[in-house]
């Protein structure tokens, strides 16, 4: 079926994201936006635009009633979920697909599998893929997982089976640890994610994060689109990410990828989806878990294989084949995604919130940004505070690392703390920049990574550049000379 209006369930930058290339398909896109959200672009640029209302998420983004009703109302064929929200939960895509709508994702029971770490191992384990060491077994007593510790051998990692981006995990050194690390991830689990089911595994020293971006369609056709290198990571959460993961041979990375494509294959897979895997220090790799979405970090893989993943998407949401073959799929040059947020690392990553006065954008070829901000938008604390994506292409990875840093200074959101300089000091870091990163690289580097006290000289020249730029421009202004309609027009931009 051809979709000819798509509503996309989600806000900021991946909404306007899906627009931009459901516009290159002659696709219509509807948006919804919460009150708090109705002057972001997605609320403003879109083709129809509805409100949620306000209050608690759960009365506005994570409503599903209200989201499917606003699709028949506007009589979109198809909901693409982005990332986030909904974009996971099972319910919602039955529910969309009750409805007879079309959801841009994989099926339920894909989402059901994955989104389950013991089921997606015992599943896994029937095709023979790479696990971790550890036990994700039905007897959950204590004295069973503690026992079961032991045999793995500490240090072990305890996770929430239904959990992610870190919560409901606790690292466990030693014996006198265990009890209270199942306990708490147990009820972190239970109260995050509805289930207090736990895994135990061998806790991999100074691991990589390794990812490999997956499309399928109906046809059975599952392709691989790469690794990402995803290691640089604050609190299990991703904050620089680039493609091709540096220092790796190419027999390891096609190795990773295939079997990421065997995985897609095993579960007879459909849409977009990444398998993450962890990399020892040996060489050898373990699957990890399977996002069942597309990821915040994609346009790295874009940028370096050519390929429009949205695209492909919508192309498999509508039964289409996907005509390409593995060789047809390439890595050309190198490319960095900097997530930038509202935060100041130099007072423990707190919160900035906060009046965007201005937004400024990249000057250099070939870097993009994906923000979902304008000029005169509030940073509130309702939402993740990414503020947005600097991706930077080069020929190599040197010049990529160049253009990123390069291409912070250009990106500027005057108004908000962000962590900008932070992310200057991760590239220009001696062992990043030789590929020397592992998931602990950030609080492992923690005192080199903190900023630098200026010098004598360099306070010199930041004062007499302050006290020039004030004399001309007190000059200028007591001049008529340099008095045109350019310098008396205010808020002007062409």
């Amino acid at each position: 079926m051809k979709i000819k209006k798509i509503l996309v369930a989600n806000r900021g930058e991946i909404a306007l994201r899906v627009l931009k290339t459901a516009r290159e398909m002659d696709i219509k896109v509807v948006t919804i936006f919460a009150e708090d959200d109705k002057h972001l672009p997605h609320a403003l640029f879109s083709d129809e635009a509805y409100s949620l209302g306000s209050g608690a998420l759960s009365e506005t983004y994570l409503n599903k009633k209200k989201i499917i009703d606003i699709a028949k109302k506007c009589g979109a064929d198809a909901i693409h979920p982005g990332y986030g929200f909904l974009s996971e939960n099972e319910e919602f895509a039955r529910l969309v697909e009750s409805a007879g709508i079309i959801f841009i994702g994989p099926t339920p029971e894909s989402i059901v599998l994955m989104g389950d770490k013991i089921g997606s191992k015992k599943a896994l384990e029937k095709i023979n893929i790479p696990l971790t060491p550890g036990y994700h077994g039905d007897d959950q007593s204590d004295d069973n997982l503690a026992k079961e510790a032991k045999k793995i051998g500490y240090p072990v990692l305890i996770k929430a089976s239904a959990g992610g981006g870190g919560k409901g995990m606790r690292i466990v050194h030693q014996d006198s640890e265990l009890l209270e690390s199942i306990r708490g991830a147990k009820s972190e689990g239970l109260k995050s994610f509805g289930s207090d089911k736990v895994l135990i595994e061998k806790y991999v020293q100074n691991p990589r994060h390794i990812e490999v971006q997956l499309m399928s369609d109906t046809h059975g056709n599952h392709l691989h689109f790469f690794e990402r290198e995803c290691s640089i990571q604050r609190r299990y959460q991703k904050v620089v990410e680039e493609t091709p993961a540096p220092n790796m041979s190419q027999e390891l990375r096609l190795q990773i990828c295939e079997t990421a494509v065997e995985i897609a294959r095993g579960i007879n897979y459909r849409g977009a989806g990444t398998v993450e895997f962890i990399l020892s220090q040996d060489g050898k790799y373990y699957f990890m878990e399977m996002n069942t979405r597309l990821q915040v970090e994609h346009p790295v893989t874009e940028m370096v294989t050519g390929h429009d993943l949205v695209r492909y998407q919508i192309m498999v949401a509508s039964g289409e084949k996907i005509n390409l073959t593995q060789k047809d799929i390439k890595q050309k040059g190198s490319a960095i995604e900097c997530r930038i947020y509202a935060e100041d690392p130099d007072n423990n990553f707190m919160p900035s919130i906060g009046h965007i006065e201005r937004i400024e954008t990249p000057t250099l070829r070939d870097v993009r940004l994906d923000c979902g901000f304008l000029d005169g938008t509030d940073v509130g604390v309702n939402y993740d505070p990414m503020l947005a994506k600097l991706i930077a292409w080069g020929e190599t990875r040197e010049i990529a690392i160049q253009k990123s840093i390069s291409s912070l200074d250009d990106v500027l959101f005057l108004g908000v703390k962000t962590n900008r300089d932070f992310l200057k000091r991760i590239l220009g870091h001696k062992d990043f920049v030789k590929g020397h990163t592992h998931t602990h690289f950030i609080p492992d580097h923690a005192e080199s990574l903190k900023p630098k006290d200026l010098t004598i000289d360099d306070k010199a020249k930041l004062l007499a550049t302050f006290i020039l730029t004030g004399k001309m421009a007190s000059t200028k202004a007591s001049n008529a000379s340099f008095t045109t309609p350019w310098t008396t027009l205010t808020g002007f931009r062409n």
